[in-house]
């Protein structure tokens, strides 16, 4: 599984995102994660929408092998429905 993130490093929402991808990645539940830093890239809110298929109001955006998840609170609440995290 591979995890995508766009976001912007000004967002505390995209942070946490990027946080939660590192922990899943130590803890071996994903194969890797990719942060896509919006503003350094060139990487608008449109091309989004054209990847998800919606409108992209906020970020971050997550995928998840290729799949568009939401973002950051459907990214957790995603981790934990696949209990991709050991009980702490």
């Amino acid at each position: 599984m591979f995890v995508v993130i766009f976001g912007r490093m000004s967002c505390p929402f995209c942070v946490r995102a990027k946080q939660l991808a590192e922990r899943l990645e130590r803890e071996e539940t994903i194969q890797g994660y990719r942060y896509v830093d919006m503003p350094t890239e060139g990487v608008t809110k449109a091309d989004i929408e054209k990847t998800a298929g919606k409108p992209i109001h906020t970020v971050p955006q997550i995928f998840v092998d290729q799949t568009h998840i939401g973002g950051f609170t459907e990214f957790a609440q995603y981790v934990r429905e696949q209990g991709l995290l050991p009980s702490a």
